[in-house]
């Protein structure tokens, strides 16, 4: 009998969106220092990615309008990439005045969610995107590019899959080199997220290499949604220490994937991350006081009832 999981990748790169995208959506500020702190221990622990940022307006997100300040503090381990979120031109001159080598870059596939997150529609969002591209190709910058909202929007509901398709073309023609197709608000199931790749790799010729996939787990589905993406070849999963975040524009929204959910699946399949679990589990131990609630990681919150 052929296993079921016979066509899964033999090793998957985890990208830690914990300090970025998992802290922009907690309430209690945290001190620039335990930032730092945090990425340093996740990038210890092996992660090939510590997203540390964004260079988005103070105003829009307090919580990280420390982030030159964080990134002058980290010291850079060789091996992890550090990427950073910008919005715009002036984003992009303040990440890199602030030793940013690494950039990614945010749109939606719905019009509604566009308008709410970042006040433009998606053409003025994929307008403003194309010179910050152009100054990462000058400085040999690469640029990833998230898509929001690709399975559901909390404005708009179902979002029809040819709109994510449309807008991850563009961002790929403008130089993009990695998307990562986001369910912002948790609605996704595992025979969607397969119709979804299938879009985008079979009548989209996108390469699979090229497509990551960002999961929130509202309603429980993250890792089953994760076991699909892998089924159809994807090799790229974001993920956040301890389940932190979700989304500030999206009501409702829970939080990300947690690393350490991701991370235990993963080594029980026999699949490959290079990452220490248990660093991992420190990471999130150490931040968690300065969060005012319990991290959702079923990991975590398994190992810390067994303490």
């Amino acid at each position: 009998m052929v296993s079921p999981f016979a066509r899964l990748p033999r090793s998957v790169r985890v990208v830690e969106v914990g300090p970025r995208d998992g802290l922009q959506n907690e309430k209690a500020l945290v001190p620039t220092e335990q930032k730092i702190r945090f990425i340093q221990m996740l990038a210890g622990a092996g992660l090939p990615v510590v997203e540390a940022t964004s260079f988005v307006s103070p105003r829009a997100i307090p919580q990280l309008s420390d982030a030159s300040d964080v990134m002058s503090g980290i010291t850079r381990l060789a091996t992890p990439s550090y990427p950073v979120l910008v919005p715009n031109v002036k984003g992009m001159e303040r990440a890199l005045a602030a030793g940013a080598r690494a950039i990614a870059v945010f749109t939606a596939a719905s019009e509604s969610f566009t308008r709410h997150n970042i006040n433009a529609t998606i053409a003025e969002s994929l307008a403003n995107f194309r010179p910050v591209v152009a100054m990462a190709q000058r400085e040999g910058v690469p640029v990833r590019g998230y898509i929001s909202t690709v399975f559901g929007c909390p404005y708009e509901g179902r979002v029809e899959t040819r709109q994510a398709l449309d807008v991850a073309q563009d961002l790929l023609a403008m130089g993009i080199s990695e998307l990562s197709l986001g369910d912002t608000i948790g609605v996704a199931t595992p025979n969607q997220v397969i119709d979804v790749i299938g879009l985008f790799t079979e009548e989209g010729n996108i390469p699979v290499e090229q497509i990551a996939v960002h999961f929130h787990d509202t309603r429980g589905t993250a890792l089953a949604n994760v076991l699909a993406a892998l089924q159809s070849g994807i090799s790229i999963v974001d993920s956040s220490a301890g389940g932190l975040g979700g989304c500030p524009y999206a009501p409702g929204a829970a939080g990300n994937l947690a690393t350490e959910d991701l991370l235990y699946m993963l080594r029980g399949m026999g699949i490959e991350t290079g990452v220490d679990l248990e660093k991992v589990l420190e990471a999130t131990s150490f931040i968690a006081p300065y969060l005012g609630h319990m991290p959702t990681s079923k990991y975590y919150q398994a190992a810390m009832a067994s303490v």
